[in-house]
């Protein structure tokens, strides 16, 4: 039989050697290690559950408010920017009433003079004389060729007044029932005056109308 190889190693030619010991299972390190971790009680399980609930709460809250904050902002101005627009739209009716308002009121006060000044000429024929001297003081003295048109009642009531003829005047008294009565016009070889009843009345109004105007004579015929 071969004898066996095998030596043994010594701990001073290896001082890389440990002696091996057993493990303590005695000791309290070896109790602790294997006691188990403490359960959770229903109760603590609830409490963790619900503090994990109210911090995300409050921190979507916090979010959904800063959201909602911001697109209030947004909201909120288009809203500005639309009852902005609305009363802009709302304004301008507003000015063309008040504009309407107006002209109606200055055709009623035109109307109203017009009316009034043909109720006085009514009333007083006789004014067509102190008219038809206004009306020629105006034309330079030595105007010739001179013809006054008048409506044919007052063209009657100025020949009565003056008690003579077209050829003592100087004058030519034109007939025209065109011409409203109380009113005239004057006319030479080079001026015209314009002393008819519609002339005078733009005079009148012109202040209320804030410059002059032609005055119709829708109202009533040339003869009233």
């Amino acid at each position: 039989m071969e004898k066996s190889s095998s030596k043994v190693i010594s701990g001073q030619e290896s001082p890389e050697a440990r002696q091996w010991q057993p493990p303590d299972v005695g000791g309290k390190g070896a109790l602790n290690a294997a006691k188990p971790g403490k359960l959770l009680t229903a109760d603590q399980l609830e409490q963790l559950q619900k503090e994990a609930y109210d911090e995300g709460y409050e921190q979507g809250k916090k979010a959904g408010f800063e959201c909602g904050h911001k697109e209030g902002l947004v909201r909120g101005s288009e809203q500005l920017k639309q009852f902005d627009e609305l009363m802009q739209t709302l304004n301008t009716p507003l000015r063309q009433l008040d504009e309407q308002v107006e002209h109606e009121l200055v055709e009623l006060v035109v109307s109203m003079v017009k009316q009034l000044v043909r109720r006085e000429v009514r009333a007083d024929p006789g004014q067509i004389v102190g008219v038809v001297r206004e009306a020629v003081a105006v034309l330079p003295v030595a105007s010739r060729n001179v013809r006054l048109v008048v409506h044919p009642d007052d063209a009657a009531m100025v020949r009565e007044v003056y008690e003579v003829g077209e050829k003592e005047l100087g004058w030519k008294i034109v007939e025209d029932p065109q011409i409203a009565r109380g009113g005239c016009r004057v006319m030479t070889e080079t001026s015209q005056v314009d002393a008819t009843l519609e002339s005078r009345l733009a005079a009148l109004v012109a202040p209320i109308l804030g410059g002059e105007r032609d005055l119709d004579d829708s109202s009533g015929t040339p003869g009233e």
